[in-house]
């Protein structure tokens, strides 16, 4: 039996579940009704901060009280002094916690698009301006496993929460918890940012149809010609990983930005995909193969549109290009993305 089987069959439904769901869900409609969306950079006010003592802290209160009881009974000075101590070290601890929180800024959330089947994740990167670490810092989704970092003084962190494999489609994200226990672990506090996240899942490429054929003179392919020249596109502004040989370098000289001179292969040809045109009755299967289809143009150079219900992709080539056709085919069936152009 594989660790996933193992721990779902350890976890027994409690009749309380379903209650505890339901007030879960109640109180996050409350906090986002009270904190509204959020936009990035967000920085963690105490409006905003909750805080509340965890299993441990529970038992250290219950400890404490019993001990305060025993010394008014016995009348145990020591005992007394001794749970006042104790209580004005909790207290030290609770402000300690709250103030390893406040002030951290949420400077970027963001999910890279990958393909179905392929662990996802989401990248967070916090920011810390204060002149002191801050410890155990935990960052976690509604139903993934908590991350935790240290954010040095004035510096930033970045933490991967991993998703789990995904199917197809649009996979949205709405708020994400950070939270921290330290120091002792006596209280935790937490808050919720909200930011609408979507993550692309593309279909994984697959199937073995060769690209339809294309008319020459509908789709101003061209034949290939087999020479070994490149045809001159323009320039482009310079990515990380472009040949240092590619910049144009007299025009940086010239105190233009630094440019990229961009070719395009002698011979390339143009390729028109229409979801309509792939043969097949499974819709997943045909999106499969359209995936296939652009992964393979874009390695071989090749210009290439896309044609799917409600979206067309006017015909170009690049990462850019190529994103934007795995994007329109991961969205087939999920509606517009919003705020999209």
């Amino acid at each position: 039996m594989s660790a996933r089987a193992t721990a779902g069959a350890s976890r027994r439904w409690h009749p309380l579940e379903p209650l505890a769901r339901a007030l879960r869900a109640r109180v996050a409609r409350w906090v986002r009704r009270r904190q509204g969306e959020d936009a990035l950079p967000v920085t963690l006010a105490r409006r905003r901060l909750y805080i509340l003592p965890t299993r441990g802290g529970v038992a250290f209160a219950a400890l404490t009280f019993v001990m305060l009881l025993a010394g008014l009974n016995y009348t145990n000075s020591l005992a007394l002094f001794l749970t006042f101590l104790l209580a004005a070290f909790a207290l030290v601890v609770m402000q300690q916690c709250h103030g390893n929180l406040l002030g951290v800024s949420v400077l970027g959330v963001s999910a890279p698009a990958v393909f179905a089947g392929r662990p996802a994740a989401v990248h967070v990167v916090l920011g810390n301006g204060a002149a002191g670490e801050r410890l155990a810092l935990e960052v976690a989704l509604d139903d993934t496993p908590v991350v935790t970092g240290a954010a040095a003084a004035h510096a930033r962190l970045r933490l991967q929460l991993p998703l789990p494999p995904q199917a197809r489609g649009v996979v949205r994200i709405e708020r994400l918890r950070i939270s921290s226990a330290h120091p002792f672990g006596l209280f935790r506090a937490w808050t919720w940012v909200h930011t609408p996240l979507e993550l692309l899942v593309y279909p994984a490429p697959a199937g073995r149809l060769p690209p339809p054929a294309q008319d020459a003179q509908r789709t101003g392919a061209r034949p290939r010609s087999g020479t070994d020249l490149d045809e001159w596109l323009g320039l482009r502004p310079f990515r990380d990983g472009d040949s240092p040989r590619q910049v144009d370098w007299k025009a940086y000289a010239r105190e233009a930005p630094l440019l990229v001179k961009e070719y395009q292969p002698a011979g390339s040809e143009l390729l028109l995909f229409d979801l309509a045109q792939v043969p097949g009755a499974e819709a997943e299967a045909r999106l499969s193969q359209l995936a296939r289809w652009i992964v393979d143009a874009e390695a071989a150079g090749d210009r290439y549109g896309l044609t799917v219900p409600g979206t067309r992709v006017p015909p170009a080539r690049g990462p850019e290009q190529r994103h934007r056709c795995l994007a329109a085919l991961a969205r087939v069936g999920f509606g517009p993305a919003r705020g999209a152009p």
